[in-house]
């Protein structure tokens, strides 16, 4: 394993998911020196130049050593598990005590205290708890992922879900990770700032479903669950309720607006305009 001497000060989690893996190439490829902290060495992406450590949100001794001489911190969400906001608060914590400047946070669309959508509750009061420790912040405020719509797709070519005709902005991966290399690179001047990144369009279920339909040559259909239905629908999955809760309420949010309304935050930030859904699924039905 890899030591703080001489490691740079800026700091990668989460590249061994999508999000961090996107990012730490985005940066490898603009030639900035970063660490990455990662659970599992093993899983690693091989990105030239970089630092490697372990660390674990929930994990103060390897994260007091792994943050040390750490300037700037990009921060992914932790796993989804039923203790995630207890995690990240102590990770917080840790960063502030090892004398971390700035943290760049993933969190949600709409992240209120009290937001439709469960998790995004535990987003704000993350947020919260990075604006009190004294550190700098920047909120990166993600609507769904625009990727997550054909995953929404059961077996059976339906969409289940009481969303309603609610729309959401959903926004591309790749999208997320330019705005976050781009902070990244020169974080003092986005201190202070809370971007909501979306997609250039707000959709509904149904014209989620319509799109996937003409540009995948599938059926594909929405059906407006009753939230009963929506939770009896899920029960053989075996997930806990808090999860369980979560996915439904997500579906919940939708039809509530939260995750309505577009803004040009990616564009102001990247100078390029976010990808549509329909641009997403054309491209990748050529690649296929």
């Amino acid at each position: 394993m890899s030591t703080t001497d001489d490691a740079p000060p800026l700091a990668v989690t989460g590249s061994t998911g999508w999000l961090g893996g996107l990012v730490a190439r985005g940066l490898e490829e603009r030639g900035v020196a970063q660490r990455l902290l990662v659970r599992d060495l093993a899983r690693a992406p091989r990105v030239e130049g970089a630092t490697v450590l372990q660390s674990t949100y929930a994990d103060s001794s390897a994260n007091a050593n792994a943050l040390e001489g750490v300037s700037t911190l990009f921060m992914v969400s932790a796993a989804e598990n039923e203790k995630r906001l207890d995690e990240h608060r102590a990770f917080v914590d840790a960063a502030a005590g090892a004398g971390v400047e700035h943290v760049v946070y993933v969190s949600f669309f709409g992240a209120a205290p009290d937001a439709t959508f469960t998790l995004a509750r535990d987003h704000f009061a993350t947020e919260e708890h990075i604006k009190a420790s004294g550190m700098a912040w920047t909120f990166l405020r993600d609507n769904l992922y625009l990727e997550f719509t054909e995953a929404m797709v059961g077996s059976d070519g339906v969409i289940r879900g009481p969303a309603g005709d609610g729309r959401a902005a959903v926004v591309a991966h790749e999208d997320i990770a330019r705005v976050a290399v781009a902070v990244l690179e020169d974080p003092s001047r986005h201190a202070g700032e809370t971007y909501s990144l979306t997609g250039p369009e707000a959709l509904t279920l149904s014209e989620m479903a319509r799109l996937v339909t003409e540009l995948r040559g599938r059926e594909v259909r929405f059906h407006d669950e009753t939230v009963e239905e929506a939770y009896r629908s899920r029960e053989v999955y075996g997930a806990p309720d808090w999860q369980v809760e979560a996915w439904v309420s997500t579906y919940l949010a939708i039809k509530a607006g939260e995750l309505d309304g577009m803004t040009d935050d990616v564009e102001r930030v990247t100078g390029r305009r976010p990808l549509s859904l329909r641009e997403y699924l054309a491209s990748e039905g050529r690649s296929s």
